[in-house]
C-alpha cells in the first residue's frame, strides 16, 4: 500500500509529547448491506428482510441523506478499513490511537423505524453482528451495541440480550422517538407515515424510563446517546444534505441532554454517565449556562416573590398609563384588563416550578446535577471544544467533560491517520493546554465508562494505564449493586 507518510511522521511527534495513551470514543464501522441482511434473516427470516430491502431503497427518495459519504479514490483503504475490523486493528497505530469504542452507521437510521417488528429485528441483527465482527479483537476495540427506545420494555429486552448474552460493555441510545401524530394515526391512518411527534425519554413522555436507567445503573453500561435531528422539520430537505445535517447531532444530542436534565433522571440516578456523540461540547456550554441562567430568574421561589401576576399592583399600572398613556392607553382600559401575553390572572393547574423534578434549591444545583453525569463527543477539528475547558466560559469555572471522537469510516475523516492532528491542533493555538488534550482523549472517556464498569478496560492495550488514573484518584469509582442476570 502506497501511503503519504507525513501524517504518520506527525502523529509520532504528538505521541512523543505526551505519556498516556489516546482512546477514540466514537470510531464508526460501515457495514456491508449484505453481512446486515444475513443477520437479520438469521433473527427474522426472510419476510421481514423483504421490508427491511425495501425501506433501504426508499433511502434515496424524499429526504437528503448523506451522499458520496464514503472514502473512495487514492483513500479507497481507509473505506475498506472500517468496513474489516482485522484491518482496522492492524491500522490503529497509523491513526495515532490505543483504543476505539465503534458505533453504528447504519443502525442511526434504524433507531427510527416505526415498524416496531422490523425495528426490534434489525436491532437484533446488528448487535449480533457487531459482537461476532469485533470479538477477536477485543484488547484494542469494542462496539456498543444498539438499543431500541420506542417503549421501555423493548429497551430493556435488548439492553439485557445485548449485555448479558452477547457481553456488551458499551449501549447506544438515540435522542428521541418518533411517531406518528396520534389523532391522525387514529383517524386516518393512511396519512399516518406522512406525519411525526417527537418524544423525549422524560419530559411528557407517555411512558416511564426508570426502569431502564435502573438497570443500566445494575449492569454498569454508560448510556451514550447517538442521534441526530435530520428528517425533523427544520433538516428535513429533499435536495441538501449539508442543510439538514449541519448541527443535526448538536440539536439531538441537545434535546436529550435537556430532557434527561430536567427530568430529573440525574438527580435519580447520580451514578449513571451518559456520553452525548458527536454533536461536540459548543452547544453543551451553552445549553449549562443557560439552566444556570434560567434557575436564577426562574426558579419557584423568584417566580413567586417577584412574577405573580396576582400581585400586580393595579393601581400603580393605572396611576402610570394616566400620566404616560395616550387616548388608547388609558387607566380606564388597563385598570380593566392588565393582564398580557406572557402574565395573565387566570386559573392554570399545572406546576410552575420547571426546576420541580430536580430537587434543588441553588443555581449550585444546576451545577452539581449536570456536570458530573454529561460527557460531550466531539470531533476533532471543531473549534468549539476549546470552551469545555476554557472555565472563564462557565458558570462557577467548570470544565466539561469532552470526548475525543474520530468520526472515522465518513465523509467528515479524508484521511484516518490526520485525525489526532487535527486535535492536537488545539493545542498548538493554545486553544488547549497539555492537560486538557489529556482529558480530552485519555482521561474522560476513561471515566465516563470504568465509573460505571471498573473492568471496561480490563484485557485491554489501555489497562494498566486506566488502573494508574483509578489508583491516583483522577477517576473516583462509586460502589455499585453486582451485576445480576435479566429478571423476568
Amino acid at each position: 500500500m502506497n501511503f503519504d507518510r507525513r501524517p504518520m511522521a506527525r502523529v509520532q511527534k504528538i505521541r512523543d509529547r505526551i505519556d498516556h495513551p489516546i482512546i477514540d470514543a466514537d470510531a464508526h464501522v460501515i457495514e456491508a448491506p449484505f453481512a446486515v441482511h444475513d443477520f437479520v434473516r438469521k433473527v427474522a427470516g426472510p419476510d421481514v428482510l423483504g421490508r427491511f430491502e425495501a425501506m433501504q431503497a426508499r433511502r434515496g427518495n424524499g429526504h437528503r441523506f448523506g451522499f458520496w459519504a464514503s472514502p473512495s479514490g487514492r483513500m479507497t483503504i481507509d473505506r475498506a478499513t472500517v468496513m474489516l475490523p482485522g484491518l482496522l486493528y492492524e491500522r490503529l497505530p497509523e491513526a495515532g490511537l490505543d483504543f476505539a469504542i465503534i458505533y453504528t452507521s447504519e443502525g442511526l437510521a434504524a433507531m427510527q423505524i416505526r415498524d416496531t417488528e422490523l425495528r426490534q429485528a434489525v436491532h437484533r441483527a446488528l448487535n449480533m453482528l457487531y459482537a461476532d465482527m469485533f470479538g477477536n479483537y477485543a484488547d484494542r476495540m469494542t462496539p456498543s451495541a444498539l438499543i431500541p427506545m420506542h417503549s421501555p420494555d423493548e429497551a430493556l429486552a435488548e439492553l439485557d440480550y445485548a449485555v448479558n448474552e452477547l457481553g456488551y460493555k458499551s449501549i447506544t441510545i438515540s435522542s428521541e422517538w418518533r411517531g406518528p401524530v396520534p389523532e391522525v394515526a387514529e383517524r386516518a391512518p393512511d396519512l399516518a407515515g406522512k406525519t411525526q411527534q417527537i418524544y423525549s425519554f422524560t419530559i411528557d413522555s407517555p411512558y416511564d424510563y426508570d426502569p431502564f436507567w435502573a438497570r443500566c445503573v445494575e449492569l454498569g453500561v454508560a448510556v451514550t446517546g447517538h442521534g441526530g435531528s435530520q428528517q425533523t422539520q427544520r433538516r428535513n430537505s429533499s435536495t441538501n444534505f449539508v442543510y439538514n445535517r449541519i448541527g443535526s447531532f448538536g440539536v439531538g444530542a441537545e434535546h436529550l441532554c435537556r430532557s434527561l436534565f430536567l427530568g430529573g433522571v440525574t438527580r435519580r440516578f447520580p451514578t449513571l454517565n451518559f456520553g452525548l456523540l458527536e454533536g461536540g461540547v459548543g452547544w453543551a456550554c451553552a445549553l449549562y449556562n443557560d439552566l444556570c441562567e434560567f434557575w436564577e430568574k426562574r426558579n419557584v421561589n423568584y417566580l413567586k416573590e417577584h412574577m405573580d401576576p396576582a400581585k400586580l399592583d393595579v393601581d400603580l399600572m393605572v396611576a402610570m398609563f394616566e400620566k404616560y398613556g395616550n387616548d388608547y392607553l388609558t387607566p380606564e382600559r388597563i385598570r380593566e384588563n392588565p393582564d398580557n401575553l406572557f402574565s395573565w390572572r387566570g386559573k392554570d393547574d399545572r406546576d410552575i416550578d420547571d426546576f420541580a423534578a430536580l430537587g434543588i434549591d441553588s443555581e449550585e444545583g444546576v451545577r452539581d446535577l449536570f456536570v458530573p453525569s454529561f460527557y460531550f463527543g466531539c470531533e476533532a477539528d471543531d473549534r468549539m471544544n476549546g470552551c469545555a475547558f476554557d472555565t472563564r466560559l462557565n458558570h462557577f469555572d467548570v470544565r466539561l467533560k469532552a470526548l475525543y471522537s474520530s468520526d472515522i469510516g465518513h465523509w467528515d475523516v479524508p484521511n484516518i491517520r490526520g485525525v489526532v492532528a487535527e486535535a492536537w491542533d488545539l493545542v498548538e493555538k493554545e486553544l488547549m493546554t497539555l492537560d486538557d488534550f489529556r482529558d480530552f482523549v485519555f482521561v474522560n472517556t476513561a471515566e465516563l465508562h470504568t465509573q460505571m464498569n471498573p473492568d471496561f478496560f480490563k484485557g485491554t492495550a489501555v489497562e494498566s494505564a486506566v488502573d494508574r488514573l483509578i489508583a491516583s484518584g483522577r477517576i473516583k469509582i462509586p460502589e455499585r449493586p453486582a451485576k445480576t442476570a435479566a429478571t423476568t
